[in-house]
C-alpha cells in the first residue's frame, strides 16, 4: 500500500509535457536575457545607499586596498561580526572595476543568475523542463529576491551555496549515476503503466559528474556557505540532511558522502580564515576577542536575542509568515496548489502508515512540561526549548514506528529523485523558517528558503496544467490564483493612479526627500521600514515607474487569465513572470529616484567638488554625528576614514575596544571645543540629529548643503584658499 501511495507521487513523465515547453538551449536564453534587463540593467544606479550597503561596501574596500584579507576593517575600526566570503569577491570586483555601486553589487547579481540556474537544473532532472523553465523565472522574478539583492548582503550567496550542498547531497546518493534520476522515475512509471514512455525519456540527460565528485563539491560548497554567512549554514544543511537521511533510510550510504575526505577538504577551506582571525584578533572588550564576539555573540546571543549591542529587531509573527507571500510574489499566488497537492500526497501517506496510532493523549503534555522546566532551570527561551522537545520527542515516535515495521524498511519510501527532491525540498524550507522564528530575525534571513519553495510551486503549477481540463480541483486552485492576480493589479493600478492624480500639480522634484514628510528614519531597525516613506507627495518624482507599474497590472494578470482559459498554459505562466518583471523594473527606478534620501553621495561629491575648486582646503576634518551608518556613504566616495561624534554604538562598538583602535571618536564636548580651531571641520548632520547639533554649535555653524533633511556644516566660511 505504501508502494503504490508513493508511486503515485504527483510527478509526470516528461513526454507528457507537450511541445510547447522551451528547448533547453531557448529556455537559457530567455532566462539570461530576463537577468540582464532586471539586474545586470540596475547595477549602475543609485549609489551605494547609507547603512550596511556602504558600510560593508568600505569593509571590502579597505581589503582590496591593503591586501589584508582577514580582519574586516570600516572607518579603520575592526569589523568582526561577518564572514569574509562577499567581502573578498567584492574587493575582487573592486580592484577590476574600481570603487563604484556596479562593482558592489556586481557578485549579487551574478549569485542571482547561478541561482536561477541551479534552480533550472535541479528542477529539470527532478521534474522536467516545463518545471525547470518555470523555476527559472520565478527565481528571476520573485519581489523578495530582487528587493534583498538591492544592496550588500550575503544571503543570495548563501542561498547558492546551500542549494548547491543540497543538490550534490542527493545526486552523491544516487546509485545510478549511468542514468538520470528523471530517467528512473520513467523506468519505474513504465514498468506499471505505460512502457511507450521509456524510449521517449531514455536521453533526456547526459552522463554527468560521479558520485565522488558530486560529494567532494557538497563539502566544497557547504565550506563556502560557512565563509558565507557563519555556521548557521552548518545548522541548515546538516539539520535538513539528518532528517533526511533517518527518513529514507539513506544514512546506510553515509561511505557515499565521503565524510572522512570531505570533512578534511572543508576544513582546509574554511579552517584557515577563522584560525587567523582568530589570531589577530584578540584583547577586546573585557579581554574578549574575535573569537568570543564572532561564535558566541553573532551566532548563539543573536539566536536568543541577547546580542551586544541590542541592535536587532524581531518581526511580529502575524507579518513574519504573511510577509512570505510578498517575497515570493507573484508565484505565492500558487501556494494554494502546492497546499492541495502537498496535502492530498500526505493524505495517502498518512492512510499507508499513520503516525498518530502511537501517540498517548499525555504525550504533548509532557513535551510542554519538559520545556517549563528548561526554561527554568537553564533560563533558554520556552518557545525554543519547546520547539526543540517536540523535535526530539517526533524523532523518537520514529524510531519506535521503525522498530516496529518490517526489517529494513525506511520511515519514508522515496524511490525516484522527484520523491526525494521533494522531501529534502520540504525539510530544508520547513527548517529554515522555523528556526527564524523563533530566533531574532529580518525579513531577509529567510532568503534560502527562497530557492526550495520556488521549485515546488513551480512543480505543482506545472502538473495542476497537466491536468487542468481533467482536474476539477486543480482547475479551481489555479483560477483562484488568478482571480487573486487581478483583483491586487487592480487594487494596485487604483492606488498608483490615485497617487498620480493627486500629485498631478506638484512638480518634479529632484529630490523626493524634500517631499517625504519627516520620520525617524534612523530609529528604522527592519530592513524594509523606509517603504513607509512612500508618501502621496512622493508620487510627483515617481510619475514614470508608477505609470509602468499601473500598466503592467492592468494589463498583465487579466491577459495571463485569458491566455489560461484557452489552455495556453505555458503563455500565461510566461506573462505572469513578465509583469512581475515590468514591476520590477519600475520598482528600480522609483528605487534610484529615492537615491538622494537613501544615499549621502551627494553630499560626499559636494565635498569633493568644494576640494577641487580649492574652496576649502584637502586637509579638513570630516566628522559624522552619530552613528556611522547615518552616512556611511560618505567615507566610501570619498575613500578616507572620517570622524565620529557620540558615534560609538552599534557595529563600531566592539571594534573600538581594541587597542590599535584610531582616535575617531568625539564627544559632542570635544567637538565643540575643537569647533572653529585647527583645520576646517566639515560635519555630517542625519535629520534625526539635528535638534542636538542645533542646540550644541547654535549660530557658529555654516550650512555648506542640505539634502533630504541631511546637512553638511562647516565651521568657517567658504573662500578661496589662501
Amino acid at each position: 500500500m505504501i508502494n503504490q501511495a508513493l508511486l503515485e507521487s504527483p510527478a509526470e513523465p516528461t513526454a507528457t509535457l507537450g511541445t510547447e515547453t522551451p528547448r533547453r538551449s531557448l529556455a537559457l536564453i530567455i532566462l539570461s536575457g530576463l537577468w540582464l534587463i532586471v539586474y545586470f540593467a540596475a547595477l549602475f544606479a543609485p549609489p551605494l545607499l547609507d547603512d550596511a550597503d556602504a558600510t560593508h561596501a568600505t569593509a571590502a574596500r579597505h581589503m582590496a586596498l591593503t591586501g589584508d584579507l582577514v580582519t574586516l576593517r570600516v572607518d579603520g575600526i575592526r569589523y568582526l561580526e561577518k564572514a569574509p566570503l562577499p567581502y573578498w569577491l567584492v574587493a575582487l570586483s573592486f580592484r577590476l572595476f574600481g570603487f563604484n555601486t556596479f562593482a558592489a553589487h556586481l557578485p549579487q547579481a551574478i549569485g542571482v543568475l547561478l541561482l536561477s540556474l541551479l534552480g533550472y537544473r535541479w528542477a529539470e532532472r527532478a521534474f522536467n523542463p516545463r518545471t525547470a523553465f518555470y523555476t527559472g523565472l520565478a527565481t528571476l522574478t520573485s519581489a523578495g529576491v530582487f528587493l534583498f539583492t538591492r544592496y550588500f548582503i550575503p544571503e543570495v550567496l548563501l542561498a547558492l551555496f546551500l542549494s548547491t550542498a543540497l543538490y550534490c547531497l542527493l545526486r552523491s546518493l544516487d546509485q545510478n549515476q549511468g542514468k538520470s534520476a528523471a530517467e528512473k522515475h520513467v523506468v519505474i512509471l513504465s514498468e506499471a503503466k505505460n512502457p511507450r514512455i521509456l524510449p521517449e525519456a531514455a536521453h533526456i540527460f547526459p552522463r554527468t559528474l560521479s558520485r565522488a565528485t558530486h560529494a567532494y563539491i557538497m563539502w566544497t560548497a557547504l565550506a563556502l556557505a560557512v565563509l558565507t554567512k557563519g555556521l548557521v549554514a552548518l545548522v541548515f544543511f546538516f539539520g535538513a540532511a539528518i532528517i533526511y537521511l533517518a527518513l529514507t533510510g539513506d544514512y546506510k550510504k553515509w561511505r557515499a558522502l565521503k565524510p572522512l575526505t570531505g570533512t578534511l577538504l572543508f576544513l582546509i577551506i574554511a579552517a584557515p580564515w577563522h584560525i587567523l582571525a582568530g589570531l589577530r584578533n584578540t584583547g577586546g572588550m573585557n579581554g574578549h576577542g574575535f573569537f568570543w564576539f564572532y561564535f558566541v555573540n553573532e551566532h548563539f546571543l543573536r539566536f536568543l536575542g541577547k546580542r551586544y549591542p541590542m541592535d536587532y529587531n524581531k518581526l511580529p509573527s502575524y507579518l513574519y509568515w504573511s510577509l512570505h507571500l510578498v517575497w515570493l510574489f507573484p508565484w505565492s499566488l500558487f501556494c494554494g496548489v502546492l497546499f492541495r497537492q502537498a496535502t492530498a500526497a500526505f493524505t495517502r501517506f498518512n492512510n499507508a502508515n499513520p503516525l498518530a496510532n502511537r501517540i498517548s493523549y499525555w504525550q504533548p503534555f509532557a513535551v510542554v512540561a519538559v520545556g517549563i522546566f528548561l526554561r527554568d532551570t537553564v533560563h533558554i527561551p520556552y518557545l525554543f526549548t519547546v520547539f526543540v522537545a517536540l523535535l526530539v520527542f517526533l524523532v523518537y515516535e520514529l524510531h519506535q514506528r521503525q522498530l516496529n515495521s518490517v526489517s529494513d524498511t525506511p520511515l519514508v519510501l522515496a524511490f525516484t529523485f522527484t520523491q526525494r527532491t521533494t522531501l529534502l525540498l520540504s525539510i530544508f524550507a520547513t527548517l529554515v523558517l522555523a528556526f527564524f522564528s523563533l530566533s531574532t530575525n529580518q525579513e531577509y534571513y529567510t532568503f534560502p528558503a527562497y530557492l526550495p519553495l520556488l521549485i515546488l510551486i513551480a512543480a505543482a503549477l506545472t502538473r495542476a496544467e497537466q491536468s487542468f481540463s481533467t482536474d476539477k480541483s486543480a482547475r479551481r486552485w489555479i483560477t483562484a490564483a488568478h482571480a487573486t492576480f487581478i483583483i491586487l493589479g487592480i487594487a494596485i493600478a487604483l492606488t498608483l493612479t490615485y497617487g498620480l492624480w493627486t500629485s498631478r500639480n506638484i512638480p518634479f522634484v529632484p529630490d523626493i526627500g524634500d517631499l517625504l514628510a519627516h520620520r525617524g528614519v534612523g530609529d528604522y531597525t527592519l530592513s524594509m521600514s523606509a517603504l513607509f516613506d512612500l508618501t502621496g507627495p512622493s508620487f510627483a518624482a515617481l510619475r514614470l515607474p508608477a505609470t509602468l507599474a499601473t500598466l503592467a497590472f492592468l494589463i498583465g494578470p487579466t491577459a495571463a487569465w485569458l491566455l489560461r482559459s484557452k489552455h495556453r498554459h505555458l503563455a500565461s505562466t510566461t506573462t505572469i513572470a513578465l509583469t512581475s518583471a515590468i514591476f520590477l523594473i519600475a520598482a528600480h527606478i522609483a528605487f534610484a529616484r529615492f537615491a538622494p534620501m537613501l544615499s549621502s553621495k551627494n553630499l560626499a561629491d559636494t565635498i569633493q567638488q568644494l576640494e577641487g575648486s580649492q574652496t576649502i582646503s584637502r586637509e579638513n576634518q570630516i566628522l559624522l554625528y552619530g552613528d556611522q551608518a547615518y552616512g556611511s556613504s560618505i567615507p566610501f566616495y570619498l575613500g578616507r576614514e572620517v570622524s565620529l561624534v557620540e558615534g560609538r554604538s552599534t557595529s563600531m562598538l566592539f571594534g573600538s575596544t581594541f587597542p590599535d583602535t584610531p582616535p575617531i571618536f568625539l564627544t559632542s564636548q570635544e567637538l565643540l571645543n575643537t569647533w572653529g580651531k585647527g583645520n576646517r571641520k566639515i560635519l555630517f548632520v542625519p535629520i534625526e540629529k539635528h535638534d542636538e547639533v542645533d542646540h550644541l554649535l547654535g549660530n557658529t555653524k555654516i550650512l555648506v548643503k542640505e539634502t533630504s533633511g541631511k546637512a553638511l556644516y562647516t565651521d568657517r566660511p567658504l573662500g578661496p584658499i589662501a
